[in-house]
């Protein structure tokens, strides 16, 4: 099945060796996103800032793909400190309506550019 790689301006530029999200059939799996700012390409200061910085670029992905973040089915999480966990769950509710996308939390030991949240997510179109 053919792979087509989305990419958008809204979201940061891939830092990596990555794509910013590639579809397969109906499916489209966005790669992980820190907290960086899609202009300056720097890190958003403070936890708050960047779990809303996070959820604001995979939904500029989403709909770079042509769905909405309600298409998500899977969001997996990564954060340096799981005392944060609370305050995903928070802000996540202004992004995601029931019934929720299943989920992932894990606490991890460093990110990159020392970012505190990453997430990635997985959609399905047309369902």
């Amino acid at each position: 099945m053919a792979r087509t790689i989305i990419s958008t301006s809204a979201a940061p530029a891939a830092i990596g060796t990555y794509s910013q999200a590639v579809r397969v059939g109906d499916t489209v799996y966005l790669s992980g996103q820190i907290g960086l700012d899609p202009v300056s390409m720097d890190v958003v200061d403070g936890i708050d800032a960047q779990i809303v910085r996070v959820f604001d670029n995979l939904k500029a992905l989403a709909e770079a793909s042509g769905g909405s973040l309600a298409d998500v089915v899977k969001v997996n999480v990564y954060l340096t400190d799981l005392a944060h966990f609370a305050k995903v769950n928070e802000v996540m509710k202004g992004y995601f309506a029931e019934p929720f996308p299943a989920r992932a939390a894990v606490g991890v030991a460093a990110l990159p550019r020392n970012g505190l949240v990453e997430a990635d997510a997985v959609l399905v179109l047309g369902g």
